[in-house]
């Protein structure tokens, strides 16, 4: 029987897996997701660090190794990621050279704290390309107004970069405008573009978090848990848009390779719908969707696999008009959710901090 995650990829979607820990790595299991299910790239971010590092004792002797010699805790935060991130792009290398550098990417994030800091995010990007040195890593930036400028310095000087942290379409143009213009300014400085990757990730989950207990005081409910869907495939529309015409296609005669789409967030967090309800809807070409271990799990059991992406645009342009009938500002919400996913991120990256500092003490 042929596996449901592999089958995804039949339709030019690539799986990644939104999780990294010491143990995935040592006891096969990444390798086995690689072989077994297809599984081409990982991402990480604060939250899944903080996890990986409080709750297994896999990390102590390196605490009390680099104790000495880290300047800051989180310099030694960023050791041990670094580390991680170098054992996951290195088992991902197969990948990575058999699609040419489309796939087979680990992502590393810029410490939240940098979340509305443009110069502080373009030096830290910088910096750990730099110390992580491997072709298949992603440095990610979050896509905040200061970020975009980050972004595009970071594309200018040829790291790849994963846009993290987007959630409006209005913001997903801009970033792909800052995409497009690192390549030319890279370009225009005489450089090859063709190595570099870029992902733009859309958060979804969170969207219908917050929109869905609006919709039945308007009278919406037939909408519930639509409205993240109806936003990635406007964003899939506007994808299609900037990566065609003149002024791209310059680009790509120079081997440029167009942002993909990433979905992002694609757990069920309403236990009201199907577990593998964000995944099955989105699945299409050029895209990549990064999902937690258990939803991989899920998908792999019971998930259906089609190429559904581009079904039903005039629905999903329908879809956002009522919301706006209805005196429901989406882009309000999207700057709403951006706020509170920096402070999502900062909270766990502080608790992170906070106990290795512990650690230290103990060691």
């Amino acid at each position: 029987m042929e596996n449901n995650v592999k089958k995804i990829h039949s339709f030019g979607q690539s799986i990644w897996l939104d999780f990294i820990d010491r143990e995935i790595m040592a006891s096969g299991k990444l390798k086995s997701l690689i072989d077994v299910d297809g599984v081409r790239g990982v991402t990480s971010n604060p939250a899944i660090f903080e996890k990986a590092i409080t709750s297994s004792s896999d990390y102590d002797a390196d605490i009390k190794a680099l104790a000495g010699s880290a300047k800051t805790t989180e310099e030694l935060f960023f050791k041990l990621a670094i580390k991680d991130i170098q054992k996951a792009t290195d088992m991902f290398k197969g990948v990575y050279e058999e699609s040419k550098g489309v796939d087979g990417y680990v992502s590393l994030e810029v410490s939240p704290f940098l979340a509305l800091d443009t110069e502080g995010t373009a030096a830290q990007a910088e910096q750990l390309w730099k110390e992580v040195d491997r072709k298949n890593v992603m440095i990610k930036i979050p896509g905040t107004q200061p970020g975009l400028a980050a972004i595009r310095q970071s594309i200018a000087k040829g790291i790849n970069i994963n846009v993290t942290l987007l959630f409006g379409l209005p913001r997903y143009e801009e970033v792909t405008e800052a995409y497009i213009s690192g390549l030319e300014d890279h370009l225009a400085a005489g450089h090859k573009i063709g190595h570099i990757s870029s992902v733009a990730s859309f958060f979804l989950s969170r969207i219908d978090v917050l929109v869905d207990p609006m919709l039945d005081e308007k009278g919406l409910g037939d909408l519930k848990g639509e409205v993240a869907i109806a936003s990635a495939k406007k964003a899939y529309e506007i994808y299609k848009k900037v990566f065609s015409g003149p002024r791209w296609e310059k680009l790509a005669a120079q081997g440029a390779q167009p942002q993909r789409l990433l979905w992002a967030s694609t757990s069920s967090k309403n236990p009201a719908f199907k577990d593998t309800k964000y995944v099955e809807a989105l699945i299409g070409a050029d895209t990549v969707d990064t999902v937690p271990l258990e939803t991989i799990e899920a998908f792999r059991d019971h998930g259906i696999a089609a190429n559904v992406l581009e079904d039903g645009l005039d629905k999903a342009t329908e879809t956002l008009d009522r919301l706006k009938k209805a005196g429901i500002d989406i882009d309000k919400i999207t700057q709403q959710l951006e706020d509170e996913g920096i402070d999502k991120f900062n909270k766990p990256f502080e608790k992170l901090l906070k106990s290795i500092d512990d650690q230290k003490a103990k060691v």
